[in-house]
Order: structure tokens, then C-alpha cells, then sequence
């Protein structure tokens, strides 16, 4: 799923900023992948949230995330997942108020840990030595078990690229989280999508005004392969 970037955030960009890219460079050894809920419940037709289009960028991701191994790089994989009511890590505001009571208990087990749906999809490109991770909020750096933000600082990383689905919820808080924690951020348009067209291009829209560097994978590779 691509998505053009308006002219008048173009405009509006490199009046800010003097270009439309944010960062010059890309140095693949300082860099994490953080590829958030490419999981069966996504990615399945058997899933609750199918997204068809997320087909389409599993190839993307798994490119990038090769790209970024070969290179003394980090990749992680990031399982959106939900814990029980009475739990220290239940999300009451969103579950008790966005989800109606007939669905929730559904919800809640969906993307319990262990649950089927909650696997990663098999088609990605996982490796023994890439970090894994839950989430129990939209952003990985929120509120959740693993502190993102420590362990990537432990490994000289200062910038993180962002994939995965949906572009405007959970890739969108991540990315947004991340630069405000200070890391460079890029949010590759053609390795993340939503359940339309529409939801993507709104997440891209407000990451890319001042949130993180909007291009297509094709031009990521580029930047680690001139570092």
C-alpha cells in the first residue's frame, strides 16, 4: 500500500525544515528495526483485525531486516498482547471504554500470550539473535513490561525504524514516542500499512510532519549501503 505525500505537506515540510528528508545518513550498526504486531490476528484471514495488505509488506520487512544484520544492526519483533482484568498490566481505560462488554472477553483472549493468533506470522524472517518483546499499550515504549528506551541506549543504538501494522495506531505511537525519547526515526510508507487506505495515509500524514523521515524501503537500503 503507497501512499504520495501531499503537495502541502511537501510545501510545508521544506519550508520547516529546508527538504523534504530528515536525516542525511543511516548507519546500520546504530540502528533497530522494531517491527510491531506483524501477528496472526493481523495478518491471518482467520483474524479478529485481518489486514489484507499486510502480505504485501512482509517481504519489506524482512528485506530491511536483513539488511540491517548483515550491517551489526538489531531487529526486534514487537507481539502486541493483553492481560485479564485484575492484572497489573490491564489496559482498563481503552478495554473498559473502546470495546463493548460482549466483546471484551473475545478481545482480551485474542492476544493473550499463547494464544494461536498472538504468534508472530511465519512468513517473517525471524533469527535467534533478534530481540522479542510484548507490548500491552499501542507504542512499545509505554507503559509495558520491557523498557525499549533502556535497552536500546545499553546497545549504542540512536535510531529506529518503524514497520508493521496498523500505520495509524500502534506504528504511529511508537514512531511518535521514539523521537520524543530522542532517536531518529523512519517510518518506511511501502513496510507499514492499516485496514485502508485511508487510516494509512492519516498515520503517515502526522508522522511525517515532524515525527520521523517518510520514504520507501528501496532508499532505506540505499542509505546503509552508502554508510
Amino acid at each position: 500500500m503507497s501512499w504520495p505525500l501531499p503537495a502541502a505537506l511537501v510545501a510545508n515540510a521544506i519550508a520547516r525544515r529546508g527538504r523534504l528528508e530528515v536525516f542525511a545518513s543511516l548507519d546500520p550498526a546504530r540502528t533497530a528495526l522494531f517491527v510491531v504486531d506483524m501477528q496472526l490476528a493481523w495478518t491471518s484471514p482467520d483474524g479478529p483485525m485481518h489486514t489484507p495488505s499486510t502480505a504485501g509488506i512482509v517481504p519489506r520487512i524482512n528485506a530491511l531486516a536483513a539488511a540491517l544484520r548483515a550491517r551489526g544492526g538489531l531487529v526486534a519483533w514487537i507481539q502486541h498482547s493483553n492481560a485479564p482484568p485484575g492484572d497489573p498490566l490491564y489496559w482498563a481505560t481503552f478495554y473498559d471504554n473502546f470495546i463493548r462488554p460482549e466483546r471484551r472477553a473475545a478481545s482480551l483472549a485474542t492476544l493473550a500470550p499463547g494464544a494461536p493468533l498472538h504468534a508472530l506470522d511465519p512468513r517473517l524472517d525471524t533469527h535467534a539473535e533478534d530481540l522479542r518483546f510484548r507490548k500491552y499499550r499501542f507504542s512499545a515504549f509505554t507503559r509495558n513490561p520491557e523498557d525499549p528506551e533502556a535497552l536500546l541506549r545499553a546497545r549504542g543504538i540512536d535510531t529506529v525504524v518503524v514497520a508493521g501494522v496498523a500505520t495509524n495506531i500502534c506504528c504511529e505511537s511508537t514512531a511518535r514516542d521514539a523521537m520524543m525519547r530522542d532517536f531518529r526515526v523512519f517510518m518506511p510508507h511501502d513496510a507499514v500499512t492499516a485496514g485502508d487506505a485511508e487510516a494509512h495515509g492519516a498515520g503517515l500524514l502526522a508522522v511525517a510532519q515532524v515525527f520521523a523521515d517518510i520514504r520507501p524501503v528501496e532508499a532505506l537500503l540505499r542509505l546503509m549501503e552508502a554508510s
